[in-house]
């Protein structure tokens, strides 16, 4: 109880603290009097300071920052952690900023006009992990390659089971947050499911702070409900039927504590909302069977024989009505044994009940939707049309893009995919049969035909053959968490766009190259038309998408990354991994930018340990849990999970 030089520390006044008295400590190049300062010898960034009587200030630490602290290009809290002498300040809010490391509060002042600068900053906690281990400066280098694991799967095959179409799934989507995850399939139906693993621990906040969870933590998903979203329906203005299968399911915005989705077909958007209602249950007689023993014919005619004799309110419709009829029943003294019906509701039940029904406005199927960032309204997008719809109104929308050409024998690309900024509402992106995304800016026109920016690769001289313009469609788009890439996918490769740079695409990833000369083959049978989805990780520092013989591969796009992780959706999912690293090859564009080509094992006819492919399995759904390294995939009627 004394700061450390024989003084008590005197109890904690009620007011504010006094004001600190501070005192001259050092100073280094300081100027003599006329002095002019050279521009070389400006400071632009110190990572050195003074930390005296700090007891958890240690050498160590001192070092390092004076080894990391100096950058010629600017000041980064990322790579210094400083403990200083400040424990109580006050300065102006425009000064406070977060360190990117350990989130801790920090106050920086530099003086660029002079050799000085003054850096101040407060640890949030222990200049440790968190397990006595002392933090090391964050690593220059790529981040290591993942190591996946199996976590959980929902409807596994057994052995020879024949899987029915209705039950293959075609449209997976986690939510924002992370905890819900839906699933929809060929027969129309969608499946939610809930994480668990984080609901099993309550208190109040500060107990849950004291816990310490385990590293290996990972999230842990149950069967909520599932509903039947879509019908098959017939046309028969065009005599087209139209199937129940679930092409595409996007999460809303929660509200009350009740759940909001949209789910599409090839013609038809539902909004579904999904909340918890109590079950409510009413006692079955209005009169109890041994006090009204004696009044005979009333005891008899009020008890219920059946449940389904009950009205909503707990009365019988038809006994009761006939008890009022016989008058005679009634004693002159009343009843005394009657009671009035009680309402229970211990239970509760999940209820999907569809909002709305977004119908009528494509003419050709409907292959994405899209919610936008402000909740209020979402995209739908067909081969050749975009509609702007709001949630709240279902039988008007704008057409946004048409590509439909005046003749159609002048048409030359399609829609294939669009998706929506994940911050901006006024923009979106959608991508063609052609390999190019478009980024289209809604405040510019009413009718968004011309676009903003356009993103495509050159082709090689040379390189075109018949199925160039086949393996080059776009088969899906997303933007990347914080919205500043674009990740496409084609038939072979991935491709991660910057949106300030539309010259070409920042890396290529090859997916399956050893099907190359092949391409005749899955021409035939039509896998070559196969739509396969791509997704990010919340970091952004990795991308993943499907292949062949229920293969999915990652690939980390962060600079001189060599990670390219290929994964089978079963329970080993490391069993088919590529042990060969992959190849990078690079070449600069004009802008100075590097162009990175990553490839994997290029074995042709074979896939990457030499099996023969299979192509009539395919994983062509997947997504990425948004704040974890946590993936589900589709494998026909099975979903898979994975962690690292």
């Amino acid at each position: 109880m004394n700061s450390g030089d024989g003084k008590e520390v005197s109890a904690a006044s009620t007011g504010p603290p006094q004001p600190l008295e501070w005192k001259f400590s050092q100073v280094f190049g300081e100027r003599t009097a006329g002095e002019e300062v050279q521009e070389d010898d400006a400071v632009a960034a110190v990572g050195a300071s003074v930390a005296r009587d700090q007891p958890h200030f240690t050498s160590s630490l001192s070092a390092r920052c004076e080894e990391i602290g100096v950058c010629d290009e600017g000041f980064d809290l990322k790579f210094l952690r400083l403990v200083l002498f400040l424990q109580r300040f006050a300065v102006a809010d425009g000064l406070r900023g977060r360190c990117a490391m350990n989130n801790s509060p920090t106050i920086c002042c530099e003086r660029h006009c002079s050799r000085l600068c003054l850096i101040f900053s407060m640890e949030w906690g222990k200049m440790n992990s968190g397990d006595g281990k002392e933090v090391t400066a964050a690593s220059t280098g790529p981040p290591q390659p993942l190591e996946w694991k199996f976590s959980q799967v929902f409807g596994e095959r057994t052995a020879g089971e024949e899987v029915q179409e209705v039950d293959i799934i075609s449209a997976i989507e986690f939510d924002k947050t992370g905890d819900h995850l839906a699933t929809g399939d060929r027969g129309g139906r969608v499946v939610l499911f809930e994480r668990t693993d984080g609901k099993e621990h309550v208190g109040n906040r500060r107990d849950l702070e004291k816990m310490d969870y385990p590293g290996t933590r990972h999230p842990e998903f149950h069967y909520k409900t599932e509903f039947q979203s879509h019908e098959p329906e017939f046309d028969y203005l065009k005599s087209l039927e139209i199937e129940e299968k679930i092409n595409k399911i996007r999460w809303c915005q929660t509200a009350n504590g009740a759940i909001f989705l949209l789910s599409t077909n090839d013609k038809t958007i539902k909004f579904w909302k999904v909340q918890e209602k109590k079950v409510k249950k009413v006692c079955e007689a209005n009169v109890d069977p041994l006090k009204g023993a004696a009044n005979g014919s009333i005891a008899s005619s009020s008890v219920s024989s059946s449940p389904n004799q009950h009205i909503a309110n707990g009365g019988n419709l038809d006994q009761s009505y006939s008890c009022l009829k016989n008058e005679t029943s009634f004693l002159p003294g009343g009843i005394p044994s009657l009671r009035l019906p009680v309402v229970t509701s211990n239970e509760t039940s999940i209820v999907a009940r569809c909002r709305r029904t977004y119908a009528h406005a494509h003419d050709y199927h409907i292959n994405s939707i899209s919610t936008n960032s402000d909740g209020e309204t979402f995209i739908s997008a067909d081969d050749l049309r975009i509609n702007l719809w709001n949630l709240e109104v279902s039988n008007q929308s704008f057409n946004i893009i048409d590509v439909k050409p005046a003749n159609m024998e002048d048409l030359t690309e399609v829609i294939t995919s669009a998706e929506f900024h994940p911050t901006h509402c006024n923009m979106l992106a959608y991508s063609s049969s052609k390999g190019s995304v478009r980024l289209v800016d809604l405040r510019q026109s009413a009718l968004c035909d011309s676009h903003s920016k356009l993103f495509e690769e050159q082709e090689a001289p040379g390189s075109r053959s018949f199925f160039t313009e086949i393996i080059a469609s776009i088969s899906d788009i997303k933007f990347a968490r914080d919205g500043r890439y674009i990740l496409s996918r084609d038939y072979m490769t991935l491709k991660l766009w910057d949106i300030n740079m539309d010259s070409g695409p920042v890396s290529t990833f090859q997916v399956h190259e050893y099907l190359r000369p092949k391409l005749c083959d899955l021409y035939e049978n039509d896998s070559i038309f196969d739509k396969f989805e791509c997704c990010l990780s919340g970091d952004g520092l990795r991308v993943a998408t499907g292949s062949y013989s229920n293969l999915f591969r990652v690939f980390g796009c962060a600079a001189s990354s060599t990670e390219a992780t290929t994964l089978e959706a079963s329970k080993n999912p490391m069993r088919r991994q590529v042990q060969t690293p992959p190849r990078t090859t690079s070449r600069s564009l004009s802008s100075s930018i590097s162009r990175v080509v990553k490839r994997g094992s290029e074995s042709p006819g074979v896939d990457a340990n030499g099996n023969s492919f299979d192509f009539t399995t395919k994983l062509l759904h997947l997504a990425w849990h948004p704040t974890e390294n946590s993936i589900a995939c589709a494998a026909a009627n099975s979903l898979y999970m994975y962690y690292a």
